[in-house]
């Protein structure tokens, strides 16, 4: 019954926990991180698992010693990318099963509207996608749905996962040691959770109040393939 407890905790405080597993498990710690990220990434159920905090609560702990920063970086953009890779290959081939399901809340225009979609802005949202949790963990799902062309999808996959792996790890890295930072970690881990989730709620709040689709006016030229 305190599972989702146990979880809440061990997302804020992934910093308390963090150097007890690498003290624990040594290098497979790496492997642990890398299950982490690929997990977050790659399962479409699985967008609550930790990502920021983690990347930079690992850079904070390869600041002080405790990894490697060159091995830690390699090991998560592997899974980044692998993760992303994965997800866009459930949504092409299972996407539309699962969706199609009975109980799917997705209905046919939103699936034509996010194949379009993906066709004129996928690559940007994929790159952009890579720093908004629950975004990060559906935008490869459903540009698999969308039908995103695979090598294009590739090439954003590898550039957001660069971007996001690096930027974070980094920040980690050069200033989770600083006086201040160690002083308010829990508060620093906090803030990125919360500016993390006022992205998310932008979004939605764009969502719902963009125009729902006019199919009087739909061309069905944009029908063919």
């Amino acid at each position: 019954m305190d599972l989702p407890f146990v979880f809440i905790d061990l997302v804020l405080h992934i910093d308390k926990y963090l150097p007890g597993i690498i003290e624990s498990y040594g290098f497979w710690t790496y492997l642990i991180l890398f299950a982490i990220i690929f997990c977050e990434t790659g399962f479409v159920v699985l967008p609550y698992l930790p990502g920021d905090s983690l990347l930079f609560v690992a850079g904070t702990l390869a600041g002080a010693g405790y990894l490697n920063i060159e091995i830690l970086i390699v090991t998560l953009l592997a899974a980044a990318i692998l993760g992303d890779t994965v997800n866009y290959w459930i949504g092409h081939t299972a996407g539309m099963k699962v969706l199609d399901m009975k109980y799917s809340f997705v209905k046919t225009e939103h699936l034509e509207k996010t194949r379009e979609y993906f066709q004129k802005y996928g690559g940007i949202t994929i790159v952009i996608a890579r720093f908004i949790p629950f975004i990060r963990t559906f935008a490869p799902f459903l540009a698999g749905v969308g039908k995103m062309r695979y090598r294009w999808f590739l090439s954003y996959n590898v550039i957001g996962g660069v971007l996001w792996i690096v930027a974070f790890s980094l920040a980690g890295f050069f200033f989770g040691g600083l006086p201040i930072v160690r002083e308010n970690f829990s508060l620093i881990i906090y803030m990125i959770i919360g500016i993390s989730m006022l992205a998310v709620v932008s979004i939605v709040i764009q969502m719902l109040r963009r125009p729902a689709p006019d199919k009087k006016t739909s061309d069905p030229s944009e029908d063919n393939s």
